[in-house]
């Protein structure tokens, strides 16, 4: 069969157009298969470099913290040096020269400021039996010291100079301190500072807190409440009424007299805690213990209370402040059937102190004889409290 040339040829071409759009399917379909495989590839790609960018920022951090908790921190610096806290501390403390230098004993001790008005706090004792009382600042100034109040059961004074804006510890912030906390205990010990020479200090340890009432009959005192026993050898001459800081130069306590122990002959270094002695401290501040004024004298009564007519006669007054020790009592007395005896020491009349014998007896003249007297008397060691009562 013959085909006819025009269909032969459409026949042809139509062929060939076919095999044309094959081809070109297959290579359409090819690049389109490239490039989905290019596009897959870029995205992982991307996926892996953000991943790694993420793991590195990971180890970046942690490694960083790991820096940090690897790496010690340096302890907070101290606030001040241990020569910057004793250059603190030396204005605040004085020199106190008074009665003594006979039979050993000595003529000075210590104080420390506790106002800025001149207030000094320091231990009662012998050297304040004088109306002079000398005063040495830590820049050398003298000052003549006047006996504002004392409370000899707790074995403290405190004395007032004509000074404005001293330098001074304040008792509402000081401080408690516990068995081994470290200590500076400055005082004129041995009296070795006489005008702007400075105090000397001592370094040590709290090794005990007691209380003297567990050692009545040891040590002669008629104090007896908490004190701090130091491993710092502050019991010298000199030393009474020294101040006791912690290393920060905060203060802590008032440095006690000389104690010797009467059963084993050894001496006990310590320190009353000011938080003991705050209470009286402020009662003498606040006024309620103050010396008698011209107006007081007008208020006396007309029949007072004499020395012979409580029954009781003084040791010899040889002296401007000699203690009022009782010689003898006489029998039945007032005296006698309050309990008094030979050799007692009266502390206080009527809540006031009786520094000496005159002064007892001008106390005497304050007081109507159909009033009782209150007496705060030391017998060895013991304090007593007693009322004598007048004659019905």
């Amino acid at each position: 069969m013959k085909t006819h040339p025009d269909i032969a040829s459409n026949i042809i071409a139509a062929s060939n157009r076919s095999r044309i759009r094959e081809n070109s399917d297959r290579r359409f379909s090819a690049a389109e298969r490239s490039e989905d495989r290019t596009t897959r590839s870029g995205l992982r790609e991307n996926s892996r470099s953000e991943f790694s960018r993420i793991r590195l920022r990971g180890a970046i951090l942690i490694a960083l913290l790991c820096v940090g908790l690897a790496t010690p921190v340096a302890p907070a610096a101290e606030p001040t040096t241990f020569s910057d806290v004793v250059a603190s501390v030396q204005p605040k403390i004085v020199k106190i020269y008074g009665a003594g230098g006979l039979r050993g004993l000595e003529a000075y001790q210590s104080g420390f400021l506790i106002s800025p008005q001149g207030h000094v706090l320091t231990a009662w004792s012998y050297v304040l039996d004088t109306d002079f009382i000398t005063v040495t600042l830590a820049d050398g100034r003298k000052f003549q010291g006047k006996l504002v109040g004392a409370d000899p059961r707790i074995e403290i004074a405190i004395l007032k100079i004509p000074a404005e804006d001293t330098p001074h510890f304040s008792l509402d912030q000081a401080q408690t301190l516990d068995v081994g906390d470290r200590v500076l205990a400055f005082s004129n010990l041995f009296g070795v500072a006489m005008g702007d020479e400075p105090a000397s200090v001592q370094h040590g340890n709290v090794s005990i807190k007691t209380s003297l009432s567990a050692r009545r009959g040891a040590f002669e005192t008629p104090y007896d409440g908490p004190v701090y026993v130091l491993d710092a050898m502050t019991n010298n001459p000199g030393a009474a009424g020294g101040v006791l800081t912690n290393l920060r130069g905060e203060l802590a306590g008032i440095l006690g007299k000389e104690l010797r122990n009467t059963l084993n002959n050894t001496w006990l270094n310590h320190a009353v805690p000011i938080d003991a002695i705050a209470a009286s401290v402020e009662d003498i501040l606040a006024g309620k213990i103050l010396p008698r004024t011209v107006e007081d004298e007008t208020r006396k009564p007309a029949q007072p209370w004499t020395l012979s007519l409580l029954g009781v006669r003084l040791v010899p007054n040889v002296l401007p402040k000699t203690p009022p020790f009782l010689d003898a009592v006489t029998p039945g007395s007032p005296a006698a059937k309050a309990g008094l005896q030979p050799d007692d020491l009266i502390l206080f009349i009527n809540g006031r102190v009786a520094s000496s014998c005159k002064n007892l007896a001008d106390e005497l003249t304050f007081v109507d004889r159909i009033d009782p007297v209150s007496l705060t008397v030391q017998r060895g060691i013991d304090l007593l409290e007693v009322t004598l009562e007048p004659e019905p």
